[in-house]
């Protein structure tokens, strides 16, 4: 058995392919994103794609299972809502081969827009949903799940964390065993979810819990570890790491399966210790049930439900240690911002000289919010953008929305835009639309979508033309443009938000970041024509600094040569040379 050190995400994938999985789908969405691209070394034996959003990845899974083969589907916490409508469901429906969803969740909001606790979807759809703690327990607790969907005919969601997604861990690797196809049987009653079957079937998730419950003692994911009796411990997840480097000699129950819990599994350890905590990230999932059957505990009366748990968190809440840590060093604050040569930044550059706002969306794009672009109003979710400006322009008018656009990259167009677009359309809205498209699913690590040609695996496919499909809605007034020609961007954002009707604009500039996109010029600056006036530096470039004599310096290391700020200073005082 070789071992190897793997990323938690890296772990899941390989547990998938050890377990016989043959169809996976997903959104890229952090952290879940390295999952996906970890199964293309798998590609022999795992399909595996990127879908438009998560609720049609749940779908594909969902066929593949019942057609009677193990199947996956990969999504961040926020993508599970999306995937909400077909998840409710095949709770009811079941399994025929295997399914798992795997679910990451983001504490402490690091590239999320809201703090989410995927254990209370799964309650909420009775699901159930297992947790692991390490990178060994993620490839284990993968192939556990696939074990569980097809005994007890459910769907699984598997739970990961940013920290556990992100970590490595040695990683005992086995075979991949590949359990036979379940034949297909074709079954209306399973199958199809009118009323009258869903009532039946909901009888079958009830008992389904049940079982779980009780066989939860002897799921090897359920283990006791009983130490010193004067402190009890409930935890999961990455938080088991933290107790058990704080409190090494505490009683421990450490619950791999969070939904359903087992409940006399809880109520005979509880029996034996003196006093109870339950560690828990997030929200009291698990404490509020224990407090329900009656059992004293602590938990969120001292830990906070917001944001990432941690050794020394643990330490000043359960042990009151006063921790003698090292105060950091006094620095500027440094929020992201977006990378030279971005071609957003040309686009809120134009936006913010003409005073328009933008509903955003979610994406690279979003930064468009902060100093000094100040462009960005407001961000909600994917594909909200569209969809509030309509909001806005029924509620206030046509003229209301001339001084607003919303902004959406190709990405999120795709995943839910699309969608927002054509309800403008139907309901003869007014408003314009600006598809940033920058040929990449950026902010995730530049992942490949339906307009860039080329799948998951590599292969070359069909790119949709963003362009047509606009078209193709009825929407007669849609321009191409370069985001780096500011001259005619202007122009158009001029000409496009003062139509009574729907526009869509279009800027085609590829991610700077983007394989193979090279910049073949450096943009330097000219000191004798430098007028000191400062617009070069409106924009926001970090490659630009000012000098103490007021004109400006440009790092060359990190110049892309866009040449952004050649075309806004008024004075011909910086020009772009071949590197």
């Amino acid at each position: 058995m070789e071992k190897k050190i793997m990323l938690g995400n890296e772990a899941i994938a390989r547990g998938a392919w050890e377990a016989g999985v043959k169809v996976s789908s997903a959104y890229p969405g952090t952290p879940s994103t390295e999952i996906s691209e970890s199964l293309v070394q798998y590609k022999a034996d795992i399909y595996a794609e990127w879908a438009p959003n998560e609720k049609v990845a749940t779908e594909v899974a969902s066929g593949a299972s019942i057609s009677g083969v193990r199947s996956m589907c990969c999504m961040k916490h926020v993508g599970v809502n999306v995937a909400a409508d077909p998840l409710y469901t095949m709770s009811y429906i079941g399994v025929n081969g295997g399914m798992v969803l795997v679910a990451a969740d983001d504490p402490g909001l690091y590239s999320s827009q809201n703090e989410q606790d995927s254990r209370s979807v799964g309650r909420a759809a009775h699901v159930p949903v297992i947790e692991p703690s390490d990178s060994q327990e993620a490839k284990d607790f993968m192939k556990y799940a696939f074990e569980l969907s097809e005994k007890y005919d459910t769907p699984v969601i598997l739970r990961t964390t940013t920290r556990l997604s992100h970590s490595q861990g040695l990683v005992t690797l086995e075979d991949r065993v590949v359990p036979e196809d379940k034949p297909y049987e074709r079954n209306i009653k399973k199958h199809v979810m009118m009323p009258a079957m869903a009532k039946q079937r909901h009888l079958h998730v009830e008992q389904r819990e049940l079982d779980m419950s009780a066989d939860g003692a002897s799921m090897p994911i359920n283990r006791v570890e009983m130490n010193d009796k004067k402190i009890g411990v409930i935890t999961c997840g990455i938080e088991y790491q933290y107790v058990k480097e704080v409190l090494p000699n505490a009683s421990v129950l450490k619950l791999g399966l969070v939904n359903p819990l087992p409940k006399q599994m809880i109520l005979d350890f509880a029996a034996q210790v003196e006093e109870l905590y339950v560690i828990e990230e997030l929200d009291p999932v698990i404490e509020e049930q224990v407090r329900s059957w009656g059992i004293a505990c602590h938990g969120k009366d001292l830990l906070t439900v917001q944001g990432e748990y941690s050794a020394n968190l643990l330490r000043k809440a359960i042990l009151h240690e006063e921790l003698d840590l090292e105060t950091p060093a006094d620095v500027p604050a440094r929020p992201p911002i977006l990378c030279p040569g971005c071609p957003h930044r040309s686009v809120y550059s134009v936006l913010k000289k003409l005073n328009i706002h933008a509903a955003g969306d979610i994406g690279c794009y979003t930064l468009g919010a902060v100093a000094p672009l100040n462009v960005v109003d407001t961000t909600i979710c994917m594909g909200a953008s569209i969809s509030s400006l309509h909001g806005m322009e029924k509620a206030k008018g046509k003229e209301y929305v001339k001084n607003w656009v919303a902004v959406i990259g190709d990405s999120t167009f795709l995943h839910t835009g699309v969608n927002s677009l054509m309800n403008m359309v139907y309901n003869q809205a007014t408003g314009t639309v600006m598809i940033l498209d920058n040929s990449t699913t950026g902010m995730t690590g530049h992942q490949d979508h339906a307009a860039t040609g080329k799948t998951l695996q590599g292969d070359p496919t069909y790119a949709i033309d963003i362009y047509n499909l606009v078209k193709a809605m009825g929407i007669e007034h849609v321009v191409e443009v370069n985001a780096f020609d500011i001259k005619k961007l202007e122009e158009v954002v001029k000409e496009e938000t003062a139509r009574d009707e729907i526009s869509v604009i279009i800027t085609k500039s590829p991610c700077v970041l983007l394989k193979g996109n090279v910049f073949p010029n450096k943009c330097v600056p000219i000191p004798e024509k430098c007028k000191k006036c400062g617009m070069c530096l409106r924009p926001g470039c970090p490659a630009l600094t000012k000098k103490e004599d007021g004109t400006i310096a440009i790092d060359e290391t990190m110049c892309n040569g866009c040449g952004l700020c050649k075309n806004v200073c008024p004075f011909g005082a910086i020009e772009t040379v071949e590197k």
